[in-house]
């Protein structure tokens, strides 16, 4: 049997583990269990007071934190208990040292209650490993995660001689591990790290809910500094695209002299400047664009640098120097201030998805692109951009996943908040219900049937002046002969 290693929340004390780590030794034993296990429990904070929860016979998700903070390899040990051996510690030796956070990284839509989410990882580079920094992940970059199977995309480990020391490595490789193509949790991750009650080890099982505001508010993402950081974004990403053309147009003219003087660094010009004008459309990976267009106008240097301002002038334009220092990776220089900047590009619904990282920042834009310069490169349906143009009273499915119960069929009368079907994925179950009272239109869903994410599913009508639709006696046909008597 296995010496127990106690994996608690901050300011545990020895003694408290020692106790609650007998109990789970106590459980195995009541048993007769011997190999590995994790035996958890749930603490009540105000009396101190612990009780079981459940037992697994087996190594649970988080094991890495534990073996990050004893020093040893769990699994190596489960084999060799599972083989006859004897473990090559006692209880004694068992020392614990320092502290680590396991973040798990999944492709989910945060505020939409953290339903699982698909799609292409058209950009994925997870933070380098090393001594003190662990990911364990089973996809690459162009890998798609589908309905089909958990949406985990990575474990995150890192660890510090003391919780702060570990704390301040988790919120750098948050920082810095780059997906793009999904809707993603690690921006929720970031906020979780960086809270002030989370700083001071203040949780429970109620953190979320109690702190909501504050980590899942929208709001946040409008505020004037969030949007200073997105225009800051959208500048240098100018920058780079302007920096990304110019090696583009040196290799694809190369032995070209009849034309390479237009596209030289500067580009030549008579008697003016050369100037470009793009215009990004700001996106939220989870709430998709947004009605925002900003316009920057570039206006290239004698020395190869950029001069950037909003064609509005709305803001004062910026200097900018860019090296390139691989195909996505960039070093920016504003006002003698350097930056390193990776640049992620994909196609996607019609337009141009370009996404940022720098510094702490992750920003995600689109450009509208021309039919011609159009590539499909999805390898399924994609119908994230349907629900902006639908009518009001449509429902749209709130992941992809297996329709497994449709409770109503086309025609019915429904009340607000009644059930229609079930959607099932990724280990979650999903009931979806009428957003209003009235009756279904364009209900084809069928069990067994797999639908996209935010496909249409049906829509809600509402009859406002017919009788017969206010006392719920009526037909399908019947309001479809008195369709100048409902709205949508």
């Amino acid at each position: 049997m296995f010496p127990f290693i106690c994996s608690l929340q901050p300011n545990v004390t020895t003694e408290f583990r020692t106790h609650i780590g007998e109990a789970a030794v106590s459980a195995a034993k009541a048993v007769g269990y011997y190999s590995a296990g994790t035996v958890e429990f749930i603490v009540d904070t105000l009396s101190g007071e612990f009780y079981f929860m459940e037992m697994n016979t087996r190594l649970q998700v988080e094991h890495p934190v534990t073996e990050m903070i004893v020093g040893q390899d769990l699994v190596e040990w489960q084999i060799r208990v599972a083989n006859g051996e004897r473990l090559p510690l006692s209880q004694e030796q068992v020392q614990l040292n320092g502290h680590a956070f396991e973040a798990r990284i999944y492709a989910e839509n945060v505020p939409r209650g953290f339903l699982p989410a698909t799609g292409t990882l058209h950009h994925y580079r997870p933070v380098l490993p090393s001594t003190t920094v662990r990911v364990e992940t089973g996809v690459e970059q162009g890998d798609t995660v589908s309905m089909h199977y958990d949406p985990m995309i990575a474990k995150l480990v890192v660890w510090g001689e003391s919780r702060n020391a570990a704390l301040v490595k988790l919120k750098n490789c948050l920082s810095n591990f780059q997906i793009a193509g999904l809707p993603t949790n690690i921006a929720f991750l970031q906020e979780l790290a960086g809270h002030s009650a989370f700083e001071r080890g203040l949780v429970d099982t109620h953190f979320i809910e109690r702190y909501k505001n504050d980590l899942l508010s929208t709001a946040a993402t409008a505020s004037g500094e969030a949007h200073d950081a997105a225009e800051l974004g959208a500048i240098l990403t100018a920058a780079c695209i302007c920096r990304k053309d110019h090696i583009t147009s040196e290799e694809s003219l190369l032995g070209d002299k009849t034309l390479s003087v237009w596209y030289t660094r500067p580009p030549f010009r008579m008697h003016h400047s050369s100037k470009r004008l793009m215009e990004f459309e700001f996106d939220n990976e989870h709430e998709g664009s947004s009605d925002e267009l900003l316009k920057l106008l570039i206006t290239y240097g004698s020395d190869g640098s950029y001069f950037i301002e909003t064609e509005d002038g709305s803001s004062p334009g910026l200097d900018i120097k860019v090296d390139d220092r691989g195909e996505h990776d960039f070093r920016v220089d504003v006002g003698g201030v350097q930056t390193d900047v990776t640049l992620a590009f994909y196609l996607k619904d019609n337009s141009r998805h370009i996404h940022i990282w720098h510094g702490k920042h992750h920003h995600h834009y689109r450009q509208t692109m021309r039919a011609e310069q159009l590539l499909d490169d999805s390898s399924q349906p994609t119908h994230a951009s349907e629900g902006r143009s639908h009518p009001k009273g449509s429902v749209l499915a709130p992941m992809a996943g297996l329709v497994v119960k449709v409770l109503l069929k086309d025609g019915a009368h429904v009340e607000a908040g009644q059930p229609v079907m079930v959607i099932e994925a990724m280990k979650m179950e999903h009931v979806v219900k009428a957003p209003r009272a009235g009756y279904i239109e364009g209900l084809k869903a069928t069990a067994g049937q797999q639908v996209f994410d935010s496909s249409v599913l049906f829509v809600v009508k509402v009859c406002v002046k017919s009788k017969l639709c206010q006392n719920k006696m009526y037909t399908h046909l019947s309001i479809l002969s008195e369709q100048n008597l409902c709205q949508v």
